[in-house]
């Protein structure tokens, strides 16, 4: 092959790929777009008062903590003045080295109490349950670092309840988000798994344990996850749970039938994906065993949670998440390839393997030979302007309808200012940040596949109020 036929098809190549992933997101968009109207029509529906029916079922809210000293006790407090008829906290003090456990301690009157540990699950050592004097439906159980689906498996081990929902220690819950996610499982009998918007909570207003003021936030780290975290549920994941393809449930919110995650093995502490890795197993082995079930996202219960506010720890993350979505795929492969793999093994599958797997090698790989061609003058100035339309114009695009789904469907950010903020952080992201997105992911990518120690690591907190 010549060298301009070789420049030809990789600027064919680069140019196509940008087409069909900006076609599947619009795709996504347009199925957010249709459920969320059905949304708006329940919506009016629940403006008025909303009793309980008295067959919601119990929930276990597992709280995984890992040096969470500076937010525990607000996330805590949110979470016990939920409405909802009959739920229990059980807080998995993975090992902590600084001071969770005495802030627990001091902050809900903990004793310990010779509870009996079903090993339902295989975990580390447990080194001590605590129950609260002040709130009975807390628990506390400490136990040697293993992280984060450790922790999980062993708060699955001490719940209760027929379903648990797994809640990170740095979030609060509106007070209505369970009832909210918990309608799948009244609406269906075959639902296994639902879960519901994590927002970001940097900025706003939190007392006793409520978030009482929205506003956004001052650090520009943060602000520009807002349109991330918009863009990425309002039409990614409702747009998969559409038509019934959704492979994330966030670990920072989300509800499971607990006989059938313990049915599947629970969590899997080799991954750091943890969650992802879950819900993708949970659709394998119920399609090959022939289960009729049911997976959901559901947009209006909202968690919000306390993200990055430097590069550094930022990177990290997006880095960690890379990884955990590459052990996800390849520890499942046979989903896409099973004849009862159905939307999730068919479509979301290949999906996910193309535009998030190996989508920031071709996206970076992209950026720069279309900049070398351009600059070397093997690609005309037309195909360059093409690519940048397909790789920023359609960007834009794509989270302004984010932030527009958002503003018609729930209206979170109520002021004219909020707006005119979060329209210019739609363009301006994709002026540097995606791309540095792209390039985490790609260090991700990489040190999936050099076998890199697997570990849960650490994130700055600073607090979401008292």
């Amino acid at each position: 092959m010549s060298g301009h036929l070789l420049v030809d098809f990789v600027t064919w190549f680069v140019l196509g790929y940008f087409v069909l992933l900006n076609l599947g997101y619009l795709s996504l968009n347009l199925l957010a777009l249709a459920s969320l109207r059905r949304n708006l029509q329940q919506k009016v529906l629940d403006e008025l008062p909303q009793p309980f029916t008295g067959l919601e079922p119990a929930i276990s809210l597992l709280v995984p903590a890992y040096n969470e000293e500076a937010t525990i006790a607000a996330s805590l407090r949110s979470m016990l003045q939920l409405s909802y008829p009959e739920f229990e906290i059980v807080v998995i003090n993975d090992g902590s080295r600084d001071a969770t456990l005495d802030v627990l301690r001091a902050e809900f009157d903990l004793y310990l109490f010779p509870e009996a540990v079903n090993p339902r699950l295989p975990t580390r050592p447990v080194r001590g349950v605590w129950r609260s004097r002040s709130h009975p439906n807390l628990r506390v159980i400490d136990k040697e670092n293993g992280g984060k689906a450790d922790s999980l498996n062993a708060g699955i081990n001490l719940a209760r309840h027929p379903l648990f929902c797994g809640v990170d220690a740095d979030s609060l819950l509106a007070r209505d988000s369970l009832r909210r996610v918990v309608r799948p499982f009244l609406r269906d009998p075959r639902m296994v798994a639902s879960g519901g918007t994590v927002r970001v909570a940097n900025g706003c207003e939190v007392q006793a344990g409520l978030l009482t003021k929205v506003e956004l936030p001052r650090n520009g780290w943060a602000l520009l996850q807002v349109v991330e975290y918009l863009r990425a549920f309002l039409f990614g994941r409702l747009g998969w749970s559409e038509i019934g393809g959704m492979l994330i449930i966030s670990g920072a919110f989300g509800v499971f039938r607990t006989s059938t995650v313990v049915d599947v093995g629970g969590y899997r502490p080799q991954t750091i994906g943890e969650d992802m890795e879950l819900v993708v197993r949970l659709h394998r082995l119920l399609r090959e065993r022939r289960v009729d079930y049911r997976i959901e996202f559901v947009p209006d219960p909202v968690c919000w949670t306390e993200v990055p506010e430097d590069r550094r720890t930022l990177a990290n993350q997006r880095i960690r998440w890379q990884r955990g979505l590459a052990e996800s795929l390849v520890a499942h492969w046979r989903l896409m390839a099973s004849p009862r793999g159905g939307t999730p093994g068919w479509l979301a599958f290949p999906f996910m393997v193309l535009f998030e797997w190996l989508g920031p090698l071709v996206e970076l790989g992209g950026y720069v030979f279309m900049a070398f061609a351009f600059a070397s003058g093997l690609v005309s100035w037309q195909a360059f302007a093409v690519f940048l339309f397909l790789a920023i114009g359609l960007g834009i695009l794509l989270s302004a309808s984010g932030l527009l789904l958002e503003e018609i469907a729930f209206h979170v950010y109520p002021r004219t200012r909020h707006l005119v903020v979060l329209a210019l952080v739609v363009v301006l992201e994709n002026f540097g940040y995606r791309q540095l997105n792209s390039w985490w992911r790609l260090v991700g990518l990489y040190r999936w596949a050099a076998q890199r120690e697997s570990q849960w690591g650490a994130m700055k907190r600073r607090g979401l109020g008292g």
